[in-house]
Order: structure tokens, then sequence, then C-alpha cells
């Protein structure tokens, strides 16, 4: 391992450590489908039953097992949580097995973080004291759902529009292609923590909204776990 990689994996693994959710380990048989927090009708009208289905029990369901399939007899990789291996996936060798890890295993991880910031419409609260002073500081409110909806609507293709917690410890919103995470450390970049993060792959939302992306990041407010994303902001600022 060279300094630079070595760099990567010392910062990545700090990452790692302050993850906002709760460690995802694998067991004997590798990473499992974690159940969701509310049945698959509960987000109505705002995200469907059966978007919330196919999204949970297919799609999720195929990162894992593709993940597991990937990291199989690889003693390095195998016993490490869904977050160590994603802040460290820019580590990982052969490119095919990076490759293979970043976009199954950050379909894992961002999948499960996701599920755990949607609570049922009228039932998310509000943002915590902390965190409203924080959003406050970004700009309020409206600029931080304005922001996103930039982020979500400028990303091309697949991907997320993320809040994280940047090196300052300030708001920022960012966005990431195809199932990229802002924890994965890069060689111009350290990781950053995010706090709240809406998937604008298609699949998320097309059944309901088809190609009406901007409609579906608006919505989406409604359904928002201020509780949980709350937690996510205490714990990333440490």
């Amino acid at each position: 391992m060279n300094r630079r990689e070595m760099l990567l994996t010392a910062g990545a693994g700090a990452v790692a450590l302050l993850w906002p959710r709760p460690s995802l380990a694998q067991d004997a048989k590798g990473f499992t489908l974690p159940k969701l927090p509310y049945d698959y009708d509960a987000l109505e009208p705002v995200i469907d039953k059966m978007t919330m289905t196919i999204h949970h029990t297919k799609h999720h369901q195929a990162y894992i097992d593709n993940l597991n399939k990937a990291i199989a007899g690889n003693a390095d990789l195998q016993g490490k949580s869904i977050e160590e291996l994603i802040a460290n996936a820019r580590s990982i060798n052969p490119m095919t097995l990076r490759t293979a890890v970043i976009n199954n295993g950050g379909g894992h991880l961002n999948h499960t973080f996701f599920w755990e910031i949607m609570a049922p419409k009228g039932q998310g609260g509000e943002p915590s004291a902390e965190l409203a002073k924080a959003i406050e500081a970004y700009g309020g409110m409206q600029k931080l759902k304005d922001d996103v909806l930039a982020a979500a609507l400028g990303r091309f293709g697949s991907g997320w529009a993320w809040v994280v917690v940047g090196a300052n410890g300030a708001l920022e919103v960012v966005s990431t292609a195809n199932q990229d995470n802002p924890i994965t450390a890069t060689q111009n970049r350290p990781g950053r923590k995010p706090i709240l993060g809406i998937d604008v792959w298609e699949h998320a939302y097309y059944l309901k909204y088809q190609n009406r992306r901007a409609d579906y990041v608006k919505a989406w407010w409604n359904v928002a776990n201020w509780k949980a994303i709350s937690e996510n902001y205490a714990k990333a600022k440490g």
C-alpha cells in the first residue's frame, strides 16, 4: 500500500466510525435484507405500496445478493461492516472487485439509510433545535429544499441527492452518481457524513411520478423522518 492509499484508508476509516446509523454487519451468511420500519403502504400517497415493495424486495435484495457474491471467499472483506467497506472502497483491488463493492455495497448502504429517514406522513416530526439552527445557518429550510431539488434534477441519469455535514461542521448539499455514497474518501476529498439522502433512480419514483422527478422530490419532504435525520446530524457532529 502506498502513502496515498494509507491516507485514504485512515481518513475513510475515521468517517466510517462516525457513520450516523447503526453498524450493518455481516452474519455467517453475509449481508441480509433489513426489515422496513413501516409497512409497504405506510408512505402513501407520497410513495405507493407497489413501488416500496419492488424497491425493497427486488432492487435492495439484488444489491445484497450481488455484494455477497462479489466478496465471497475474500477474507480481507468478509466480516467488515458495510460502512467500512464503502468508506474504504477506493483502496479495494482489483478494480473489478472495487466496482462491485461500490455499486452493490453502496446500493445496500444507501437504501438502508433511505428507509430509515422516512416515516408515514405526519409522523416525521420536526428538526431538533440543533439541526434547526444548522438549517437556519445554511440559509433556511426553503433554501435547503431548493438546493436538494437542484442537486436531484442536476444529476444526469441515476444517483442520489444528499445533505451532508462537511469538514467545517456546516451543512452541504451534494449529489452522487449511481450508488456512490459521500462517506467514500477520494484522493482529493475526505469522506463526508450524510444526514439525509433522496434516491433519484427512476425505480424509486417512476410508477407514480413517471418522468416528473421534481414532483417526487418536492413530495418526498412530506415523509421525511426528522427525528432520524436529527439523530444523524447529532452523531455526525460527534
